[in-house]
């Protein structure tokens, strides 16, 4: 708190991952939007570095490893309330005749409101930390992303998942909307129906509808680079110079 009321008395520039964040340092710090600048992340190096290495042998190897021997929907991130994973369980429920959920991701809370311990759950995979090379493997291989998320100031594993041809279910709420565009199917996250439908329509696309969609992820995984990203924070700080310099 200490921080941001001196740098509200400074007047200083901030740069924000995402028009959803910028709205919250708005509306919860009290932060002029004029001096908030939305500087979009684009996709990390190592994800493009360790994809385009990797083959379908290792793809295979490092799936039975990890001991996944049915189709699967992939879920990423911490075991923690604000990624929605009790909604996300109880929407896949249904749907675990014919696939495994699979989240990978260090533990948090991971008690769901009725007591009941996630690991007992029939046909789910809590796999906690995995390596980038095996985080690889699992988006390769997934059926579908689910990523529910009720928060996030941008949504980085969209884009990975969109990198390696998963196609996305995400919230249309806070940051997801902006990250996913019209690449993903957006679902209600307090709506455990909403989440159930988008997973199952993916689920059931046809061919054409799958080219569709792996088209419309291309595009918008294109649409965030670190370039633009790194001529965007310099402007900033052009602009903080400024300001600096007619104080003075």
């Amino acid at each position: 708190r200490q921080s941001w009321k001196i740098l509200k008395e400074r007047k200083a520039q901030i740069i924000a991952v995402s028009r959803a964040t910028k709205r919250d340092i708005i509306e919860l710090l009290d932060i002029p939007p004029e001096r908030i600048h939305v500087v979009r992340e684009a996709l990390p190096e190592e994800v493009v570095k360790i994809g385009s290495t990797l083959d379908e042998e290792q793809v295979a190897m490092h799936i039975q490893k990890l001991g996944l021997t049915r189709p699967y929907l992939l879920a990423v991130g911490t075991r923690e309330p604000r990624k929605n994973l009790e909604r996300l369980i109880e929407a896949w429920q249904p749907l675990s005749a014919d696939y495994d959920l699979v989240i990978a991701g260090e533990q948090g809370w991971d008690v769901t409101s009725t007591g009941t311990k996630l690991g007992s759950i029939a046909h789910l995979h809590l796999l906690g930390r995995v390596d980038d090379t095996q985080l690889a493997a699992l988006y390769t291989n997934a059926s579908v992303f689910c990523y529910p998320s009720l928060y996030e100031g941008f949504g980085l594993p969209i884009l990975e998942a969109f990198y390696y041809g998963l196609p996305v279910v995400t919230s249309n709420v806070s940051s997801m909307p902006e990250i996913a565009g019209n690449a993903a199917e957006l679902v209600d996250p307090l709506d455990v129906e909403s989440i159930r439908s988008g997973i199952t329509t993916i689920l059931n696309e046809t061919t054409e509808q799958q080219q569709t969609r792996g088209q419309r992820m291309i595009i918008r995984q294109h649409m965030f680079s670190w370039k633009v990203a790194a001529e965007q924070t310099l402007q900033v700080y052009h602009l903080a110079q400024l300001a600096a310099t007619e104080k003075q």
